[in-house]
Order: structure tokens, then sequence, then C-alpha cells
């Protein structure tokens, strides 16, 4: 028989256990949703493949432990091809993979969500972003970001800067004396995210084979990292960047006066880094926790304002939101929404037709 005394210790431990748990439970949130923060806990650990830069995470990274300290946080940082392929290759070998996969290639995401690689999981923070960025409770966008021009402000010239995709391709069309050479956009046979901007272009401008053949009139050069595009319409080895993530365009405009950046007018397509948890993940809670924390208005005000990576939460404001482009753009922001309408070039014989097509037009034989 428990004494008065003993029944109330226990009481006050059972109490502080309680209120321990509920007070990680961020406001409005689900009352047992302690018991995800209390199995993470336990985990210790969490695994993310992703192809956006360590840089612009870490932020999001250091945020997120000061609200959960025990859970360590391995950041892999690859290009979107090189996410897909290993966690691919990770998963048919049958040994440890990621527990959470987050990239800009939102094609490639959809399709391991497709085939069943993604856990169901309904997050709390599900009525904070626009429908369209959620798919099957189990693949989530996360960011809004346009595909913008790039020039180099030192030898392009005001009155050059096209701002739509029918002026880029009049610019480099009737200025093959000064644009030859000098355009870059993504490598599409090996930056999963330049393959889905191309074919989302394709879809969206009727005018967009007369783009790929001016790009193939100025002999267009084709890289797989934002950053080397970046670096080289900088230097001036470039003029003109097309498709250019403008999460990193911007940052970079912001410190270096040789990158201007032109978000088009007639229509701007805005990609959002698709996050699911892997169904086979080792640390399942951990990935829950981050994937709460980066949908909350908390985890996209970082975004924000630190990764500058835009939000895709129309609560969040800034420069770097979906809001703030709204108000710059309007209707003429294509969203490209998180479905399987994604997949139809990813089809194997789509997919080699329409490169075989774009080779032919932009002369990359």
């Amino acid at each position: 028989m428990l004494t008065k005394s003993a029944k109330l210790l226990m009481a006050a431990a059972i109490a502080s256990v309680s209120f321990s748990v509920m007070a990680q439970a961020p406001a409005g949130y689900p009352a047992d949703y302690g018991k995800i923060v209390d199995a993470a806990k336990k985990e210790g650990k969490l695994v993310i493949y992703s192809a956006t830069d360590t840089k612009a995470v870490e932020p999001l990274i250091k945020d997120f432990k000061t609200m959960y300290p025990e859970v360590q946080v391995e950041y892999n940082d690859m290009n979107s091809t090189e996410v897909y392929n290993r966690y691919i290759s990770e998963m048919a070998a049958g040994g440890n993979s990621a527990d959470l996969m987050w990239s800009s290639a939102m094609d490639l995401q959809t399709k391991l969500v497709s085939d069943g690689y993604g856990l169901q999981y309904a997050s709390p923070e599900t009525g904070g972003i626009p429908p369209w960025a959620i798919w099957n409770s189990s693949a989530y966008g996360t960011t809004f970001e346009p595909a913008v021009f790039v020039y180099n402000k030192r030898l392009v010239s005001a009155d050059e800067v096209p701002k739509t995709h029918a002026e880029f391709a009049k610019l480099i069309s009737t200025k093959l004396d000064k644009f030859k050479n000098k355009v870059t956009t993504y490598d599409i046979e090996k930056s999963g995210v330049g393959f889905m901007f191309i074919t989302q272009d394709s879809r969206e401008n009727k005018d967009f084979w007369e783009l790929a053949k001016a790009f193939g009139a100025a002999s267009v050069r084709v890289q797989s990292s934002t950053g080397t595009m970046l670096e080289r319409i900088s230097s001036g080895e470039n003029l003109l960047g097309y498709n250019i993530l403008g999460s990193y365009a911007l940052v970079r405009a912001a410190k270096d006066p040789s990158i201007g950046v032109q978000i088009p007018k007639d229509y701007t397509l805005v990609l959002s880094r698709v996050m699911f948890i892997s169904k086979a993940a080792k640390h399942p809670n951990s990935a829950k926790l981050w994937l709460d924390y980066t949908l909350s208005k908390r985890g996209q005000t970082m975004i924000a304002n630190e990764a500058k990576l835009y939000a895709i939460r129309a609560d969040v404001k800034g420069e770097t939101t979906s809001s703030d482009l709204s108000k710059q753009i309007g209707t003429g922001l294509k969203p490209l929404p998180v479905n399987p309408m994604l997949l139809q070039y990813l089809d194997q014989n789509k997919r080699l037709a329409f490169l075989k097509q774009w080779k032919e037009a932009a002369g990359k034989k």
C-alpha cells in the first residue's frame, strides 16, 4: 500500500514527465505528438539526402537542434540526380539509406513516392501549405523558387536584358556576334532540375522549339551545376543564363555586383523542393520532426530569411517568399504541382525522344 507522500511523489513524477513531453510539442499540435518527440529522442539521429546546398541549410539545422538537441542530423548534399541514384541503389542492395529525401528534382522525388518508397504521414502543418504542394500524404513541397534569367551586369546593357522568353530567343538570335558561345543553361542529361524545367517549359511555351533553335544558333553552353553557371556569368565567360534557380541566383546577386537577375514577365516556372520520409527509414520519428519543422511557420521563416530559398507558406512575409513573388508576377506564376503529372517525361521512351529533339534543335549532339 502506497503512503500518501509516496502517491504524491509518483503523481509529481508523472506530471513532470508529461510536462516534459508536452513542452517539446509545438503549439497547436496533436495531444499525442509528444510520443513522436520521445521516439525521435530514442532514435537520436536523422539521415538526410538532399540537393540543397549545405551552407543554405545550416541555419535550419542549427535552429532544429535548439528544439530537438537529442537528434543528431547527418546531412548529405549531392546534386539532384545523385540523390536519386544513390537512394535507389542502396534500397536495391537492402542496406541503410536516407531517412528523409529532399530534392529540387520534383519529378524524381514524385517518382520515388509513386513507386512506393514514401512513408504516408499526415503532417500537422498540412493546412499551412497549398493543396497542390502535397501528394498522397507522402510528398511535400517545401519552397517556392522561380526559374529566372541571369546576366552579367557589366557586359549586358539594361535595354538588352530580356523580360520574356520570346525576348530571350530574339536577343540571342539577332546578336550572335555578342552572344554566340556566351549563353548557358543546365545540362539536361545530367541535371534532374534542368530536365524538369526544360520539359515543363515545352508544355508552357508554344514557341519553345524556336527558343531551342535559338540556343543552337548561339552554341549554348551547358552545365550540371548552378554554381558553375553563376561563376561563369560573373566572370564574363558567359553573359546570359537561362532557367537558373532564382533562389541561388538572388543570393549570389546580393553580394556580386556583376550578377543581375530577371524574373520572366510572361510566365515564371516555380519549383518546390519535394521532401518525403522513406518507408524504410531507420529513424522515422526524427524524420517526422524535420518534415514538420520545415513546413512550420518557424521553419519557413528560416527558409525565407536565412536560407533564401523562398518560403511556400503564404503567412511568411519578406522578399524571398511566395507572397512577395505573387505580388511581383501575379497570374504569370506557374508553380509546378507535386503530383504524377511530373512523371510524363520520366517514361524512358518519352525521355529519349525529348532528349533527341532537344539535341537536334539546340545543337547538343
